[in-house]
Protein backbone atom coordinates (compact mmCIF):
# COMPACT_ATOMS: atom_id res chain seq x y z
CA UNK A 1 0.00 0.00 0.00
CA UNK A 2 2.86 2.35 0.75
CA UNK A 3 4.17 1.86 -2.76
CA UNK A 4 0.79 2.91 -4.18
CA UNK A 5 0.94 6.10 -2.11
CA UNK A 6 4.41 6.81 -3.47
CA UNK A 7 3.18 6.33 -7.03
CA UNK A 8 0.22 8.62 -6.44
CA UNK A 9 2.45 11.25 -4.84
CA UNK A 10 4.87 10.99 -7.73
CA UNK A 11 2.04 11.40 -10.23
CA UNK A 12 0.67 14.40 -8.34
CA UNK A 13 4.11 15.95 -8.32
CA UNK A 14 4.57 15.37 -12.06
CA UNK A 15 1.10 16.75 -12.82
CA UNK A 16 1.83 19.81 -10.71
CA UNK A 17 5.09 20.39 -12.60
CA UNK A 18 3.33 19.93 -15.95
CA UNK A 19 0.60 22.40 -15.00
CA UNK A 20 3.24 24.91 -13.97
CA UNK A 21 5.08 24.44 -17.28
CA UNK A 22 1.78 24.83 -19.12
CA UNK A 23 1.09 28.11 -17.34
CA UNK A 24 4.56 29.41 -18.14
CA UNK A 25 4.19 28.43 -21.79
CA UNK A 26 0.80 30.12 -22.01
CA UNK A 27 2.27 33.32 -20.57
CA UNK A 28 5.16 33.14 -23.02
CA UNK A 29 2.72 32.56 -25.87
CA UNK A 30 0.67 35.62 -24.91
CA UNK A 31 3.82 37.72 -24.70
CA UNK A 32 4.97 36.51 -28.12
CA UNK A 33 1.55 37.18 -29.66
CA UNK A 34 1.63 40.74 -28.33
CA UNK A 35 5.15 41.17 -29.68
CA UNK A 36 4.02 39.85 -33.07
CA UNK A 37 1.13 42.31 -33.19
CA UNK A 38 3.44 45.20 -32.29
CA UNK A 39 5.94 44.10 -34.95
CA UNK A 40 3.20 43.87 -37.59
CA UNK A 41 1.94 47.34 -36.69
CA UNK A 42 5.48 48.68 -36.91
CA UNK A 43 5.95 47.02 -40.30
CA UNK A 44 2.68 48.48 -41.61
CA UNK A 45 3.58 51.98 -40.48
CA UNK A 46 7.05 51.61 -42.00
CA UNK A 47 5.57 50.49 -45.31
CA UNK A 48 3.19 53.44 -45.29
CA UNK A 49 6.08 55.80 -44.58
CA UNK A 50 8.10 54.29 -47.43
CA UNK A 51 5.14 54.73 -49.79
CA UNK A 52 4.78 58.37 -48.80
CA UNK A 53 8.48 59.01 -49.37
CA UNK A 54 8.33 57.26 -52.76
CA UNK A 55 5.44 59.52 -53.78
CA UNK A 56 7.37 62.59 -52.64
CA UNK A 57 10.45 61.41 -54.50
CA UNK A 58 8.50 60.83 -57.71
CA UNK A 59 6.84 64.25 -57.41
CA UNK A 60 10.20 65.90 -56.84
CA UNK A 61 11.73 64.02 -59.75
CA UNK A 62 8.88 65.13 -62.03
CA UNK A 63 9.09 68.73 -60.86
CA UNK A 64 12.85 68.70 -61.37
CA UNK A 65 12.49 67.44 -64.91
CA UNK A 66 9.84 70.08 -65.66
CA UNK A 67 12.23 72.79 -64.49
CA UNK A 68 14.61 71.95 -67.27
CA UNK A 69 16.74 69.19 -65.89
CA UNK A 70 17.94 66.86 -68.62
CA UNK A 71 17.32 63.75 -66.57
CA UNK A 72 13.82 62.26 -66.74
CA UNK A 73 12.62 64.64 -69.48
CA UNK A 74 10.92 61.83 -71.34
CA UNK A 75 9.19 60.76 -68.16
CA UNK A 76 7.90 64.29 -67.63
CA UNK A 77 6.67 64.47 -71.22
CA UNK A 78 4.84 61.17 -70.82
CA UNK A 79 3.24 62.37 -67.59
CA UNK A 80 2.14 65.62 -69.24
CA UNK A 81 0.71 63.69 -72.20
CA UNK A 82 -1.19 61.42 -69.82
CA UNK A 83 -2.61 64.42 -67.97
CA UNK A 84 -3.65 66.03 -71.27
CA UNK A 85 -5.40 62.83 -72.35
CA UNK A 86 -7.25 62.68 -69.03
CA UNK A 87 -8.31 66.32 -69.44
CA UNK A 88 -9.49 65.67 -73.00
CA UNK A 89 -11.49 62.69 -71.77
CA UNK A 90 -13.11 64.79 -69.05
CA UNK A 91 -13.92 67.57 -71.51
CA UNK A 92 -15.58 65.14 -73.92
CA UNK A 93 -17.64 63.68 -71.09
CA UNK A 94 -18.77 67.17 -70.05
CA UNK A 95 -19.65 68.04 -73.64
CA UNK A 96 -22.02 65.09 -73.95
Amino acid sequence: MSELVKIVDSLENKISKLLHKLELLQQTNIKLENELIATRNNKDSSQQLVSEWEEKYNSLKLANSMLGSNTNKTEAKLKINTLIRELDHCITQLAE
